[in-house]
């Protein structure tokens, strides 16, 4: 079992500096940080070591003061978990021939890249933020996984791939950069899915000097330059591109390029404008990379069901129908209203209307009047979609009078097999109850075609939903306001009443209060700046108040 070492300055049998504890630590340590900022820069050589915040603790390692890298590691093998690495005039991370692992961490850096990788056996950072830098992530000559990591506000090119790099580079985005968004260039080879591409100052992907990417399902949007540029001697893969407001062409192939380019989809590459739209607004969603495969799997059979019926082919009964399983807050009715609008473009149904309902909306007062209800609302939302919020509450096992619960239940059931094809239901609520739910009717299930899990919102995707929350409602959020952010919402996620999204809008309505009574404090007028600007003591007002 590996050793563990305590860092906290004023806790009594603890090293005070992480410095103090790394001089004692064997190979293989973790050491254990307490909340706190430590003014420090680390240099490893030839060691392996783990750094990792305690549990809900702020741990910031600032070395912006020097004129080396915040921490720097050469030969040896290095895991950051959830710590702020900050550095001004130089690199925050910097790996030669290391192993290097990122979880959870915030990485701002100044006038050089935030995080530099150099060779070495390979590199692996999930769910960080990294910004504020020259440039965000540079890998040379290494593979590894760059996933769910969101690199934003840096005044040059957001990811770098070079000297032959292959890692796979999987969800999350790139945004605010003053140059490209991706460059992949020197004969490198990474695998880029599921990628966030926006406000770039450039191309959002340039690719150069015989490097050969696979670029699968990325979203590029408004940008200064194309959605990808592919210089000469480039090959690779590009599949699925969804560009969006950039320059023309959205693809630029210079003479002497073998890219090999697939459309987005089926449906996108005949239907075009709206769908293309549409899906484009899908991939703009914060995180659930599963429900946004699902949906895309959705629409292409539905598109080529629609071939098939036009060249007189048979195709198999089709049910709009579904089910979506997930805790509240993760975006299951923007989903569902942007299901509707899709099988509107598609064809599928003839006006993609929206209606939500809940028990109330369905159960009557008296045997009878439920079965009324149900059908009114029923043929009020016929050509587009039903949504049932908290479905589960019909069943019989929810109580509060479950047989007329039952009584919409069964009216469902028969009026979905009758009018199949002129309505999509779609059913919503958390997944153990929706099993519970399912069992009320033995036909039930068999109506639906498919269940979409909706997973809980990780804390820097949460801090990402934050920041275009209060970017929407013409505020500034301070840089110093990620930290209590990210410990707030790590702190309250799988609490049994976690609101996932629902938790960001309120702690953005306690921020904008707490800022009120801030300004009103000052005694005079507050200036423009002022009026937008939402700092880190309004984090902290609004947490505690929750």
């Amino acid at each position: 079992m590996s050793r563990v070492l305590s860092v906290a300055a004023d806790r009594p049998g603890a090293y005070p500096t992480i410095g103090s504890a790394l001089l004692d630590a064997p190979d293989g340590a973790t050491i254990l940080i307490a909340a706190g900022t430590y003014a420090e820069t680390l240099e490893l050589t030839g060691r392996s070591v783990v750094l990792r915040a305690e549990p809900k603790a702020e741990v910031v390692i600032d070395g912006s003061g020097a004129d080396w890298p915040t921490i720097r590691s050469v030969d040896g093998a290095l895991e950051l978990h959830e710590l702020v690495v900050r550095s001004a005039d130089n690199l925050a991370v910097s790996t030669e021939r290391t192993a290097l692992t990122l979880t959870g961490c915030t990485i701002t850096g100044g006038a050089r890249p935030a995080v530099s990788v150099h060779a070495g056996p390979g590199v692996r950072i999930d769910r960080c933020v990294v910004r504020g830098a020259a440039t965000g992530i540079v890998v040379e000559g290494a593979g590894g996984e760059i996933s769910d990591t969101t690199v934003q506000d840096v005044s040059g090119d957001g990811i770098v791939i070079a000297l032959g790099a292959d890692p796979v580079v999987s969800g999350g985005s790139i945004s605010g950069c003053g140059g490209r968004g991706l460059y992949v260039y020197q004969y490198s080879r990474p695998t880029v899915t599921d990628l966030e591409i926006g406000n770039t100052g450039a191309e959002g992907i340039g690719v150069a000097h015989g490097s050969t990417p696979s670029v699968r399902r990325v979203s590029v949007h408004d940008t200064r330059g194309p959605a990808i540029t592919v210089g000469p001697g480039c090959g690779g893969t590009i599949e699925g591109l969804r560009p969006a407001n950039t320059a023309e062409p959205a693809l630029q192939l210079a003479p002497g390029a073998t890219v090999e380019v697939i459309e987005a989809s089926a449906a996108s590459a005949v239907s075009g404008g709206p769908i293309d739209e549409l899906l484009t607004e899908l991939d703009t969603m914060v995180g659930l990379p599963g429900v946004k495969a699902e949906v895309r799997a959705l629409v292409d059979e539905l598109q080529v069901n629609e071939w098939r019926r036009t060249a007189g082919l048979s195709i198999g009964a089709v049910s709009h129908h579904l089910i979506f399983a997930g805790a509240p807050g993760t975006g299951k009715t923007t989903i569902a209203r942007l299901y509707g609008k899709l099988l509107k473009a598609l064809g599928a149904l003839p006006d993609g209307g929206f209606t939500e309902v809940s028990r109330r909306d369905l159960v009557g007062q008296y045997i009878g009047h439920t079965a009324e209800k149900t059908a009114q609302v029923f043929e009020k939302s016929l050509g587009g979609v039903l949504f049932i919020d908290e479905a589960y509450t019909l069943s019989r096992s929810a109580g509060n009078g479950g047989d007329f619960g039952q009584e919409a239940i069964d009216a469902l059931v028969k009026l979905m097999e009758d009018h199949r094809d002129e309505i999509a239901i779609i059913v919503a609520g958390y997944t153990a109850e929706m099993t519970d739910f399912l069992a009320a009717n033995p036909g039930l299930g068999s109506r639906f075609s498919k269940t979409i899990e909706f997973e809980n919102y990780s804390a820097s995707e949460l801090l990402l939903i934050t920041g275009r929350m209060v970017s929407g409602g013409d505020y500034l959020l301070d840089p110093a306001a990620d930290v209590p952010l990210t410990s707030y919402f790590d702190r309250i996620a799988g609490g049994p009443n976690f609101g996932n999204a629902r938790e960001a809008r309120r702690l953005v309505e306690g921020m904008r209060k707490a800022q009120s009574q801030r300004l009103r404090s000052l005694g005079r007028m507050p200036t423009t700046a002022e009026l937008r600007s939402l700092l880190a003591d309004d984090v902290h007002a609004a947490a505690e108040a929750r």
